[in-house]
């Protein structure tokens, strides 16, 4: 392979790696209350038990 594929394919997997590095550093963590914990937690179970059902 040529030295300027070799460029090209180094800055596309920079790319790739930088761009989720800063999504990763940006992201917020998102507080719940225990009310909100628990109603998440009943629709998982809902989920789980309709998922189940329909197998």
């Amino acid at each position: 392979m040529p030295w300027y594929a070799w460029l090209i394919l180094v800055v596309a997997i920079g790319s790739i790696v930088g761009g989720l590095m800063m999504l990763r550093d940006t992201a917020n963590k998102v507080e719940l209350t225990e009310e909100q914990r628990k109603r998440v937690a009943e629709r998982n179970a809902e989920a789980d038990a309709k998922d189940a059902q329909d197998r």
